[in-house]
């Protein structure tokens, strides 16, 4: 909700959105359900298409 140029955010407020970002950064592992989908989609072409 942004109004008069001003936004809030709980998470941001809380800190989650730092830790999720940590975490992501630390493992490799995507928090967001777009980077987690985009990730497996190429884990699973990368395993039908590899060289044997």
């Amino acid at each position: 909700m942004s109004k008069f140029g001003f936004s809030f955010s709980l998470l941001r407020l809380l800190g989650i959105t730092g830790m999720k970002q940590s975490f992501a950064r630390k493992t490799g592992v995507p928090t967001t359900r777009g980077g987690l989908e985009r990730k497996l989609g190429n884990m699973l072409i990368r395993s039908i298409f590899r060289k044997k």
